[in-house]
């Protein structure tokens, strides 16, 4: 069956950086449509970087400069890269396949997704 599995969360100091990967088996990422997300306590589940089967991506405001999504075909397994990492990036950090094409605005909508990570943990200290 379809499984998605984070890891690379941590506890980092501001200005440090991190790289989640998300591994995934029984679903092909060369074919899918992807993306990160991050949820906060009282928060809303927020999208931070997608990417379609082409390799096209689109990240968020909040992210774009600091984080930078990419996949590895041969190794089926998506990224994250984080820089200059902030408190207000603290979250538990989740990635997502979508079965079906979307449009790399609308993957920023997490009700587009079908399959998703457990998550992995993000702490980033003053």
């Amino acid at each position: 069956q379809v499984q998605l599995v984070e890891s690379g969360g941590g506890s980092v100091q501001a200005g440090g950086s991190l790289r989640l990967s998300c591994a995934a088996s029984g679903y092909p990422v060369d074919s899918a449509c992807m993306g990160w997300f991050r949820q906060a306590p009282g928060n809303r589940r927020e999208g931070l970087a997608v990417i379609d089967s082409s390799g096209d991506t689109l990240h968020s405001h909040s992210v774009k400069g600091r984080f930078t999504i990419s996949k590895d075909n041969a190794k089926n397994c998506l990224y994250l890269q984080m820089n200059s990492l902030t408190p207000e990036d603290t979250a538990m950090y989740y990635c997502a396949a979508a079965d079906r094409p979307y449009s790399l605005w609308l993957l920023l909508n997490s009700h587009v997704y079908n399959y998703w990570g457990q998550g992995t943990q993000v702490t980033v200290s003053s």
